[in-house]
C-alpha cells in the first residue's frame, strides 16, 4: 500500500502541477472561456490510463491462460515499468525548470489553433503521467494479495496530490518541490528495483531465465511472514524471505548506479576565465 500511495503521490502532482499551469496561463491570459476544453482533455486523459490499467489486468488475467504465458507478461510489463519509472525521475529532474515555460508556449499555439487544439494539448500533457501510473502501479502489485487496498492507496496519493496541488495554486502555501521531488525520486528508484527483481523472477519462472532454485540468500527462519515490517518491506521493496542469485543481482545492478547517479550533484559549466588585457605598447 505504500508502494502504491508513493507512486500515485508522486505521478499525482506531477499531473496536477501541468494542470495547474495551463489553468493558471488561462486565467491570467483572460482566455477562462478556454477552460472547458481543458478539463476536457484532463478527463480524456484519465479515461483512457484508466483503460489501459483495465486491459493490462484483464490481458494478464483472462487472455493468457497459460502459466507461462502470464509470468512473460508481468515479466514483460515490469521491465517496462522500471523503464518508465527511470526516465521519469531523471526527466523531471532535468525539466523542472524549464517545464512551466515550455508548457506555456504550447498552449499558446493551441489557442491560436483553435479550441480541440487546446484540448488536445491539455489531453498530451497528461496522458503520459497517466499510462506511466497505470503501468507502474500495475507492475507493484504483481504477486499481491489484491483485495483493493492497493488501489485505494493508489486513489489516496493521487487525492492527496490533488490536494497540495490546489494549495500550492489557490493559497500561499509553498512547498519546497526539490526536496520532494529528490525524496520521492529516491523512494522510487529503490521501488522500481523491488519491481526489476520481481519481473526477474517471472523470467525465471516462465523458463526464460535459469538459476530459480539457486538461492542467493534465505531468510526466513529470521524474516517473520506474518510480521508488519515484512509486509512493509515486501511490499515497498520487494524484500523477499528468499531470493534467487539473479533477482538480488539485478536489484543491486539497477539500485546502485541509479541511486548514485540521481544522488550525484549536478555539475556546474565552468565559464571561461577572462584573461587580462595586454597593455598598448609605446
Amino acid at each position: 500500500m505504500l508502494a502504491t500511495y508513493l507512486i500515485g503521490l508522486r505521478e499525482g502532482l506531477e499531473a496536477t502541477l501541468v494542470v495547474s499551469i495551463l489553468i493558471a496561463f488561462l486565467v491570467k491570459a483572460e482566455r477562462r472561456d478556454r477552460l472547458p476544453q481543458v478539463w476536457a482533455g484532463v478527463a480524456a486523459a484519465v479515461a483512457l490510463s484508466v483503460g489501459f490499467g483495465w486491459l493490462l489486468s484483464y490481458t494478464s488475467t483472462t487472455l493468457l491462460r497459460e502459466y507461462e504465458q502470464r509470468e512473460l507478461f508481468e515479466a514483460i510489463t515490469s521491465i517496462l515499468a522500471v523503464v518508465f519509472v527511470t526516465w521519469m525521475i531523471f526527466w523531471m529532474r532535468r525539466a523542472a525548470r524549464s517545464i512551466a515555460g515550455e508548457l506555456r508556449g504550447k498552449l499558446t499555439d493551441a489557442l491560436a489553433l483553435g479550441s480541440i487544439a487546446v484540448a488536445v494539448m491539455a489531453f498530451l500533457a497528461v496522458v503520459r503521467e497517466g499510462l506511466e501510473t497505470s503501468l507502474i502501479f500495475y507492475s507493484a502489485v504483481q504477486g499481491a494479495d489484491i483485495n483493493g487496498r492497493p488501489l485505494y492507496a493508489l486513489i489516496g496519493g493521487i487525492v492527496t496530490a490533488v490536494a497540495i496541488g490546489w494549495l500550492m495554486y489557490a493559497t500561499a502555501v509553498r512547498i519546497n518541490l526539490t526536496v520532494f521531488f529528490t525524496v520521492t525520486g529516491v523512494l522510487l528508484i529503490l521501488v522500481a528495483a523491488g519491481i526489476l527483481k520481481y519481473g526477474v523472477h517471472d523470467l525465471q519462472e516462465a523458463g526464460v531465465l535459469p538459476g530459480l532454485t539457486t538461492l542467493a540468500y534465505d531468510i526466513s527462519g529470521v524474516l517473520d511472514p506474518s510480521a508488519w515490517y515484512t509486509a512493509l518491506l515486501t511490499g515497498m521493496f520487494n524484500v523477499t524471505p528468499t531470493a534467487s542469485v539473479l533477482e538480488v543481482v539485478a536489484w543491486c545492478a539497477y539500485a546502485v548506479p541509479v541511486l548514485f547517479l540521481f544522488l550525484r550533484p549536478a555539475g556546474r559549466k565552468q565559464l571561461p576565465v577572462p584573461q587580462p588585457l595586454e597593455k598598448p605598447r609605446a
